[in-house]
């Protein structure tokens, strides 16, 4: 999945999102319905007819926020020709300096959603309590953060994804602080089935190429995972047979 947001110019998300070969594309709901800055023509840039829209609540601080941006979402979809469309990534974030996700209103709104016929992918902390809640109240994914929104620091909540993929039973999406293709292979190496990139791609110097790099740390990835990593060792093991060699 890749996002519409804070790329330097149309030409340059168009572009990116034909390089990364993604089939979902997140759309900041609120920013196209007030034309802000950067969003101004988006829905009509995007071919709606091969990337599949997923609406999303950012710039929601409370759940009866993200529930109303939520149906707007919907509507526009069903505008944009998707009319099955009931994809909503669920963001509630009230915190404006490190753009954390409040965990209860996030689940308050996410079982409104669910009620609603809303498949809700959940922009969360990497809590594997709160991933498994969200998983039986009937959430499509969990999207459990790497590191802060934005920040290219990588995957700092590592360990707490392994056990939230462990134990989820829905896909998993590493979203937000994936900075270089190699931290897309990781979270993908781990077993993640998803990632989210956004800022990694639009605020690269070549937003293209960025995109088509991560598109192969994702497979490279995703292949390393299906083909089973050797065990790790505390000593040597030698690559080379111990028989057979010339004696001195």
């Amino acid at each position: 999945m890749t996002g519409t947001g804070r790329y330097r110019s149309m030409e340059e998300m168009q572009h990116s999102i034909i390089a990364s070969g993604c089939e979902i594309v997140t759309v900041a709901v609120r920013r196209v319905q007030t034309n802000a800055p950067g969003h101004q023509g988006l829905a009509e840039a995007i071919d709606w007819n091969k990337i599949w829209m997923l609406p999303n609540t950012a710039g929601c601080q409370t759940a009866e926020e993200a529930i109303r941006v939520a149906r707007l979402g919907r509507e526009m979809a069903k505008l944009l020709g998707q009319e099955d469309n009931n994809f909503v990534k669920l963001e509630v974030i009230p915190d404006p300096k490190y753009l954390l996700p409040d965990p209860i209103g996030t689940l308050q709104a996410a079982e409104q959603l669910v009620k609603e016929g809303f498949a809700v992918l959940p922009y969360i902390n990497a809590d594997p309590m709160l991933a498994k809640r969200l998983e039986e109240v009937g959430c499509a994914t969990v999207m459990p953060l790497g590191s802060p929104i934005g920040s290219g620091q990588g995957i700092s909540t590592a360990a707490n994804i392994a056990i939230i993929i462990e134990n989820a039973q829905v896909p998993v999406v590493v979203d937000a602080g994936i900075g270089v293709p190699s931290e897309a292979a990781l979270a993908m190496e781990m077993g993640a089935d998803l990632v989210l990139i956004n800022s990694a791609i639009a605020l690269a110097q070549n937003p293209a190429a960025m995109a088509r790099a991560m598109a192969q740390g994702v497979e490279a990835g995703r292949l390393a995972y299906l083909a089973g990593r050797i065990p790790i060792k505390s000593a040597a093991s030698a690559s080379s047979p111990l028989t057979g060699t010339i004696a001195p």
